[in-house]
This record gives structure tokens, C-alpha cells and sequence, in this order.
């Protein structure tokens, strides 16, 4: 096996995402957030639609990385790593949207045995992690089949594709004529899909459907090929500069594709995934250029923290807002832990619930670090 060449920028990066994946996905209430904080609710772009797919894009990186250890050949260890690994993600996923649906079960006065088995008919199978799972497991297969050369022709091909199928199928609409919409209706059903509402409109629309996984398994190879440009260069201002040329042609070309292809996150449009590699690109070359080339190594640990076990940090974040959501306060069973806690923030700025709402997922992510700086001081690195 082949030594990889470890970037402190790139666990910064990866660590910026998952604190920002943590902040966006626990807000005090749903009902008062502040615009940034919040998904564009169909076309556009705001800050929040750009965690997901820069964690997606540096998952292309890892895994280049990864898998150069095996020189990216398939081997009976490497494909059982990839399987195990793909298998351990998607089911993480569904296990905590089980966790959800017991605990509010059992909180409707439904017994144990069935709030643990009477949901699986609801259970929803897609998600943040099973789209990591299936993504990571194409990129794997297609490269370590294909050749690691042959990334940006499939990449191309992919978003080529599904541009077609987008527009062939009104794919850009959110209705039921939408072939993202049928597909899913039909293989998975209504039951498992989550519900969305634009315009006034609610669908069982899924954001991380069948068909929209396609673009994000180029979105992954992209940051393949950017883990490509990585490691053929050793000089870091080598690499800090071709990460900007990529990031910056990258970037343009979403945005003048825009004009015939919006940026849609929730479909995941091909002009997002350019835009959003773009801008993931040039974020990390500015990183590497500070704390890898100029030397600007203090003051990140709060994002190290996150970014040496970004899964596991994930996850438990994940586990946590579930328990805070169900869990009783104390003596008081009819009040959620979560509402209780903000009840008590609210106290502190009763004119302002926006900013309480900040508040509470901001002290939700700093509650999650101290497991993560805990882990990262022991040594601690959970692999998932």
C-alpha cells in the first residue's frame, strides 16, 4: 500500500461542514430562522445548501485518497472494505430515522415492541447518509472498474444525462408530472419519501430521490478528481493554485449554465453541481494556501475537532437532536428536553426568536465539539 499525504486543510474543510451540517440541521424551531440558515425553497442558493454538497465533494477527495493505498485496484480486501463501509452508512441512516419514529411513537403512549416494529411501513430509506453510502459505493466501483483516469468522462456523462432526463421529463418542476417524482412514487412509494412543500404546495417529493443521486455520484467524482490533483502535486502552492483554476472554471460554468439549467439543490441540478464544486474547490485551496503554505496552524481546533471523525460527529449529532426532541424534561413528561431548553433561551431574548433559535444550535454544536475534542485529544478516531 501507498502512504497517503495528509492535508491539515482538507480535515479543517471537512470539519467546517459537518459544524455546519449540525448548525442547519437543529434549529431552536423551525419556525423562526433566520434566511442564510435556511434551504432556498426550490431554485437558488443560499449559504445552507452549501454544506451538503461540500461534504459530498470532499468525500471524492478521501476516497481517492483511500483507495490509492490499493492503487486503485480492485482486491478482495479493498471490495470488502467497500461494501462494509457502504453497508455501515446507508443502515446508520436508516437507523436513525427508526430511532426517530420509536421515540415519537412511545411518546404517543404506544407500547415498546410497538413503537419498534409497527413504522418500518413508514420508515423513510433515504436520506443524508444513504446518499453518502451510495454515493462513495458508485464512485468506489465505477473508478476501481473503469480506471480513476476515466472520472471526468463518466462525470460528464452522468450530468449530460440527467440534464436530458431533466428537461425530456419536466424535471425542473415541482408537480407530479416530474419524472423524479414519478420514478420515486413508483419504486418506492409515498410512504418512505419525505414530504415537501413549495409554493404552498405539498408533495412526497424526496431531496435525496433515486434519479437526483445520479448527479451527486459526478459531484463525488469530482472531488475524485480534485483528490487526483492533490496528490500528483507535492508542492502546496502547486496544489493551492490548481485547485483555484479548477474551482474558478467550475464556479463560472455553473452560473452561466444557470440561465438554461437553474440551481436547484433539491434536484440537484447539474449547474448546482457545478457552482458548488466550484465554490468547495476554491475554499480549499484558500485553506491550504493559510494553514498549509503560510503556516496558519492555531486557532482551528474547534473545526479539527469536528473534521478528524466527521461521520461519527455526524451521526451523533444526528442521535442527539433526536433524543432532544423526544426526551422528557425532568418532572415535567409532557415537556420535551428540546422545548424546555428553549423555553429557557427564549427567557433571554423574548424579542428576538430568530436569534434564540441561533442560539440553541449554536450551544447543540458546541455541546457535540466536546465529544469531538474529547476523541481528538485521546486520539480517538472512529471509522466508519
Amino acid at each position: 500500500m501507498k502512504p497517503t499525504n495528509r492535508l491539515m486543510a482538507l480535515d479543517i474543510m471537512r470539519g467546517i461542514t459537518i459544524a455546519g451540517m449540525l448548525l442547519v440541521n437543529n434549529p431552536g424551531t423551525w419556525g423562526a430562522i433566520y434566511p442564510p440558515l435556511e434551504h432556498a425553497e426550490w431554485n437558488g442558493l443560499t449559504p445552507t445548501d452549501l454544506v451538503f454538497p461540500f461534504f459530498m465533494f470532499i468525500m471524492g477527495i478521501s476516497t481517492c485518497m483511500s483507495l490509492r493505498r490499493y492503487d486503485y485496484k480492485w482486491s478482495m480486501p479493498l471490495a470488502f472494505k467497500v461494501i462494509r463501509r457502504t453497508v455501515v452508512i446507508f443502515f446508520i441512516g436508516l437507523f436513525i430515522a427508526w430511532l426517530s419514529k420509536t421515540l415519537r411513537a412511545i411518546n404517543t403512549n404506544e407500547t415498546l415492541l410497538e413503537a419498534m416494529f409497527s413504522h418500518f411501513d413508514t420508515l423513510r430509506f433515504l436520506g443524508v447518509m444513504p446518499r453518502l453510502a451510495l454515493c462513495y459505493f458508485f464512485t468506489s466501483v465505477l473508478v476501481l472498474s473503469f480506471g480513476r483516469k476515466s472520472a471526468p468522462w463518466i462525470a460528464g456523462i452522468i450530468l449530460v444525462g440527467y440534464a436530458l432526463l431533466l428537461i425530456l421529463g419536466n424535471g425542473f418542476e415541482f408537480s407530479q408530472d416530474n419524472v423524479l417524482y414519478i420514478l420515486d412514487q413508483a419504486i418506492i412509494g409515498p410512504d418512505h419519501l419525505y414530504s415537501d412543500t413549495v409554493g404552498g404546495v405539498t408533495l412526497k417529493f424526496d431531496p435525496e430521490g433515486l434519479l437526483s443521486t445520479l448527479p451527486s455520484i459526478a459531484h463525488c467524482l469530482i472531488g475524485f478528481i480534485c483528490g487526483g490533483i492533490i496528490l500528483n502535486r507535492k508542492d502546496n502552492l502547486e496544489r493551492v493554485t490548481s485547485l483555484f483554476v479548477v474551482g474558478t472554471v467550475l464556479m463560472f460554468s455553473g452560473f452561466l449554465m444557470s440561465y438554461g439549467i437553474p440551481i436547484n439543490k433539491k434536484i440537484w441540478t447539474p449547474a448546482f453541481v457545478f457552482t458548488t464544486c466550484g465554490m468547495a474547490a476554491s475554499l480549499l485551496a484558500l485553506l491550504v494556501y493559510f494553514i498549509d503554505v503560510r503556516g496558519y496552524r492555531k486557532g482551528w481546533g474547534f473545526f479539527n475537532a469536528f473534521g478528524v471523525n466527521p461521520l461519527a460527529m455526524y451521526t451523533l449529532g444526528s442521535v442527539a437532536s433526536v433524543f432532544m426532541g423526544a426526551f422528557p424534561l425532568g418532572p415535567y413528561p409532557k415537556v420535551r428536553l428540546k422545548a424546555g431548553v428553549m423555553e429557557f433561551i427564549n427567557s433571554l431574548v423574548p424579542d428576538s426568536p430568530e436569534l434564540a433559535s441561533l442560539i440553541y444550535a449554536m450551544v447543540f454544536v458546541c455541546v457535540i465539539w466536546c465529544v469531538g475534542e474529547f476523541l481528538y485529544r485521546k486520539q480517538i478516531y472512529i471509522k466508519i
